[in-house]
């Protein structure tokens, strides 16, 4: 990679970047092109030269979320040393970690930018997609190592595990989380649940 390709590369990075703190601390209300310029201390010019357009910048940035996600979530999941149970756990740190570092603001903020644009909905709902097909894929595992979920199927399982997460982030960033509704605690009990149905040669870290 030549020096200018470098700098074209560094300078793209920290636009998305830009965009990504605008939007944890003004929302997608306050996330103009302009204040994203100033917040990267460049020009509007290079947004449009590297993006073309607002619509074009959260797409990018939304696809770097995504790149950044599937790559650590796919690093836990696909590990076959890994027990469901502490797949779960892991699940919940994640969780901790990106309420602390905003990540979650940002992902929710851009769920509702999909519900009106369709571009950014259509990333939104790829991307969960992606998550959905590792979701199966361990309910289909721990289905093989209990001999069947009962009444649910794979792709049951699936859909609750994403609602439960998407569903708790919302709940969280509201400041609803209590001692009568115990968002966190409830989600770190599945996981506890889990493990009482694991083989005993999985059931540990």
């Amino acid at each position: 990679m030549t020096l200018s390709a470098r700098e074209t590369s560094s300078t793209r990075q920290s636009i998305i970047d830009a965009a990504r703190n605008v939007l944890m601390s003004d929302g997608y209300s306050g996330l103009s092109t302009r204040a994203v310029a100033v917040a990267a201390n460049t020009q509007m010019s290079q947004i449009r030269y590297h993006f073309g357009s607002k619509d074009g910048l959260i797409l990018a940035l939304f696809d770097d979320m995504t790149e950044r996600l599937i790559s650590r979530q796919s690093t836990v999941f696909e590990d076959p040393e890994i027990p469901l149970s502490r797949k779960w756990a892991l699940s919940c740190d994640f969780l901790d970690q990106d309420l602390d570092s905003g990540y979650v603001r940002v992902l929710q903020e851009l769920i509702a930018v999909g519900w009106s644009n369709s571009m950014v909905g259509d990333a939104v709902r790829t991307s969960f997609g992606q998550l959905r097909d590792m979701h199966v894929a361990l309910a289909k595992d721990l289905a093989d190592r209990i001999g069947g979920l009962g009444p649910f199927e794979p792709e049951d399982v699936a859909a609750l595990v994403g609602s439960a997460f998407i569903g708790a982030e919302a709940y969280l960033l509201l400041g609803l989380e209590s001692d009568a509704l115990p968002l966190r605690r409830a989600l770190r009990r599945v996981g506890d649940l889990i493990a009482q149905h694991e083989p005993p040669d999985t059931a540990k870290e």
